[in-house]
């Protein structure tokens, strides 16, 4: 039998295969209903629930001939779609934290629901957080949008993953609508300019920092004054 789709394998064990699905839950956010649907589907099908470090939950231990059904009794999407995409894009509560500098949730799930399962030449991750404190690890994201009082912060390369990288500033004191116009940019010159299983950070030491930002910033200043 064929692994089953959007689900992935665990551990074997005495020859036995299991897989995990992942639903999408747009910046962690899900409501009581779909909570319990979630719960009952695992139950039904006796797969364990695991919170992941992506603000989602896994149901783990699944039977491959069970994937499907999980899948349509949730009615749920993926969270991944491809191993060379944009992952979830990860929040902090922000309009809930009293230490948010700005309401980084609107900008989150804007990004969220612009870039969700885009194409690009590696996994891609994207942060937003709504203070410096940078909740959701934003400095170890692929992209990473940072709320200030001033503005927001757009940071790109950070991995914490087999090679660990700490993201580098872009540029500060954008609006809004700005840091979302930059994150776009930084997406295409990525999907034009890398090459296919690069990841940004990589790409980005390839060519130097300082060229990446002056390319993405003066392409960004064009799109801004059109």
């Amino acid at each position: 039998m064929d692994a089953p789709k959007y689900a992935n394998l665990q551990k074997i064990r005495n020859g036995n295969k299991t897989y995990a699905v992942t639903p999408r839950i747009p910046g962690g956010f899900i409501k009581p209903d779909l909570l319990v649907k979630i719960a009952e589907v695992a139950k039904k099908y006796q797969g364990t629930l695991k919170i992941t470090s992506g603000q989602r939950i896994m149901i783990t231990g699944l039977q491959a001939e069970d994937v499907n059904k999980v899948w349509e009794e949730l009615g749920m999407e993926p969270a991944v779609l491809s191993a060379y995409s944009v992952k979830n894009v990860e929040m902090c509560p922000a309009s809930f934290c009293k230490r948010a500098k700005q309401n980084s949730l609107r900008l989150g799930m804007k990004l969220e629901k612009t870039f969700y399962g885009a194409s690009t030449p590696n996994r891609t991750k994207i942060g937003v957080a709504g203070c410096r404190n940078a909740c959701t690890s934003v400095y170890s994201k692929d992209i990473g949008v940072i709320a200030d009082v001033d503005g927001y912060i757009v940071t790109v390369g950070g991995s914490a993953g087999f090679h660990q990288r700490l993201s580098d500033i872009v540029t500060v004191g954008l609006s809004e609508d700005h840091a979302f116009l930059l994150v776009k940019v930084i997406v295409d010159y990525y999907n034009e300019n890398a090459t296919a299983g690069e990841k940004l950070g990589d790409f980005i030491d390839k060519i130097t920092f300082a060229k990446f930002q002056q390319d993405v910033m003066e392409r960004f200043k064009k799109e801004k004054n059109k």
